[in-house]
């Protein structure tokens, strides 16, 4: 056994994150609170990252530093998921268009669609302008964007 919390898995280009819902997520009915499907897809989107070999940390050790920022995000809830709930985030990374990254995300309840997400996000400079991803950041995602 080990400490460290698990990054998910991929299957192929696509990265599968488990969930689970605590007390902590839901309102006083038991149900996720809206707010929190957003954090779940950041955290799909991360380890998503993370599995594929980028860290943040070292995007921003980078010289010029990059960050990613969401200039969108289109999010259509079909179910609510409740306490106890054991979610599984699927994440992919479709296409990189300049500086933007095409990401679709959804949300499970073992077969049942909780949540999707169509998400873009941009890399950025560290005063907030969009810079174009570099080389070796492509290249890393590549095996996971779809096929032009």
């Amino acid at each position: 056994m080990h400490d460290q919390p698990s990054a998910g898995r991929f299957d192929g280009r696509t990265h599968f994150l488990p969930v689970r819902i605590y007390y902590e997520d839901t309102d006083m009915s038991g149900i996720v609170y809206h707010a929190n499907y957003l954090r779940y897809f950041e955290r799909g989107r991360s380890d998503f990252l993370r599995l594929a070999g980028i860290h943040h940390t070292q995007l921003l050790e980078r010289d010029p530093p990059l960050a990613f920022a969401i200039t969108g995000m289109d999010i259509k809830f079909k179910k609510a998921a409740r306490i106890d709930d054991c979610l599984v985030v699927q994440t992919h990374y479709d296409a990189i268009k300049g500086v933007r990254l095409i990401i679709q995300q959804t949300i499970f309840r073992g077969e049942e669609v909780i949540a999707t997400a169509a998400v873009e996000a941009v890399t950025i400079d560290l005063q907030g302008r969009p810079k174009r991803p570099f080389k070796e950041l492509e290249a890393q995602l590549a095996p996971y964007l779809l096929p032009l």
